[in-house]
């Protein structure tokens, strides 16, 4: 499963507060090229969200915008609500 789960919404709420970030700073993707060390392709698929984020993608990134990488989390999300877990459904 986990190779096929994509979660467009969130990866689009990360790449907008990567974009308003990067902007804010003057940051060009070029610089984020030469302080992360990814080439240009994987920068501008990350950055346009067309690609899946590994962590040490979204830790490298932050650190090439001078944040601490929960500044890149730091947005509203719906969370789903699931049903109640086994343990607690045999319980009942």
């Amino acid at each position: 499963m986990a190779s096929q789960y994509r979660n467009q919404t969130f990866i689009n709420h990360i790449v907008k507060r990567i974009e308003e970030i990067r902007l804010e700073k003057g940051i060009v993707q070029e610089d984020i090229v030469e302080r992360t060390g990814f080439t240009q392709k994987q920068v501008w698929l990350m950055l346009t969200g067309k690609n899946n984020f590994a962590i040490s993608h979204l830790e490298a990134i932050a650190s090439a915008l001078e944040v601490h990488p929960k500044e890149l989390l730091d947005f509203n999300f719906e969370i789903p609500k699931h049903p109640p877990l086994r343990k607690d459904r045999r319980a009942k």
